[in-house]
């Protein structure tokens, strides 16, 4: 996995594309500080609510646990520097720029860090072709690529999802499964119309999705076994795809919480694995909100280093 995802982050050839030139008008130099300050305003309103000292106290203490932990934060964003480093060499600092792309798709609404990226990589890559192009193909080949990895965690773990006595039959969840297939296979047979980037960078993209989705269900089944060690490996199957069938329900922030709601309602308010999902997806949403509000406000207060 190493040796594929160092040669995915290898600088791009040349890309059969036109260099665009980006002119900075009013929309484009207000926009990006204008979707920052909403996630600075967003993070400030939800962090009232939360008990941070409460959710501290619950954590356990394994440096293991921060380990993967800060793993599984970071691997979204860097797996998309890997991609748009190729498409753009974007800079190192669009790191930070991806970073607050998914701290605004968690805190704010699905799909509005999309918004904030586009507005910012205008100002600041080295872009080839569209950027909204590029932005577009990277976001459902994501999607399809997800689809395809929760339909087949899905059917590993099939007997265990039948075994928790969801209220529904068989015949609701193959629906289901097939309503989830569905996007991806009208992506794939309208793909010459759909994609903008060539075939050849539309393979790596791809593959560096798949690594980042089967690292990140890694991360997340060793950071359950590490916080409650005693629970079957089963359970951490399960799990697996039920984190990744909320993580495909579109627009929805938050979806950490709404998992672990969901893994509560399905077990019960009083299990271990509720309890120890609640505290985790609260410890997501902290480091959202935290990090979130120091991001932003240090872009809002420098907007020189910005332009």
């Amino acid at each position: 996995m190493s040796n594929a995802l160092n040669q995915a982050a290898l600088p791009a050839p040349k890309l059969p594309l036109k260099t665009i030139d980006v002119r900075k008008g009013i929309v484009a130099r207000g926009l990006t500080p204008l979707l920052s300050a909403a996630i600075l305003i967003a993070a400030l309103w939800q962090l009232r609510y939360l008990d941070v000292r409460g959710v501290i106290a619950m954590v356990p203490r394994s440096p293991l646990f921060w380990l993967l932990f800060a793993a599984g934060y970071l691997a979204l964003p860097a797996s998309e520097w890997m991609i748009y480093r190729r498409l753009w060499t974007l800079p190192p600092r669009g790191f930070l720029a991806l970073l607050r792309k998914r701290i605004s798709n968690e805190i704010i609404a699905g799909y509005s860090g999309e918004l904030y990226f586009y507005a910012w990589a205008r100002r600041h890559a080295s872009l080839v072709g569209t950027p909204f192009g590029a932005i577009k193909d990277v976001s459902i080949l994501s999607a399809v690529v997800a689809n395809v990895c929760t339909l087949v965690l899905a059917a590993v773990s099939w007997q265990s999802l039948v075994a928790l006595n969801l209220g529904t039959d068989a015949k609701v969840m193959i629906v289901s499964a097939a309503s989830i297939a569905l996007p991806s296979v009208v992506a794939l047979v309208m793909r010459k119309r759909l994609f903008t980037l060539p075939r050849d960078e539309l393979g790596r993209i791809a593959v560096i999705h798949l690594l980042r989705i089967v690292a990140t269900t890694v991360f997340a089944a060793a950071l359950w076994a590490v916080a409650l060690p005693a629970a079957p490996l089963a359970w951490w199957l399960v799990l697996a795809t039920l984190r990744l069938l909320v993580s495909r329900l579109p627009l929805l922030p938050n979806k950490d919480i709404v998992f672990a709601g969901l893994v509560a309602f399905t077990v019960g308010q009083a299990s271990n694995v509720a309890a120890m999902l609640t505290m985790i997806a609260a410890l997501w949403l902290v480091t959202h909100l935290l990090l979130g509000a120091a991001l932003t406000a240090v872009e809002l207060l420098n907007p020189e280093h910005n332009q």
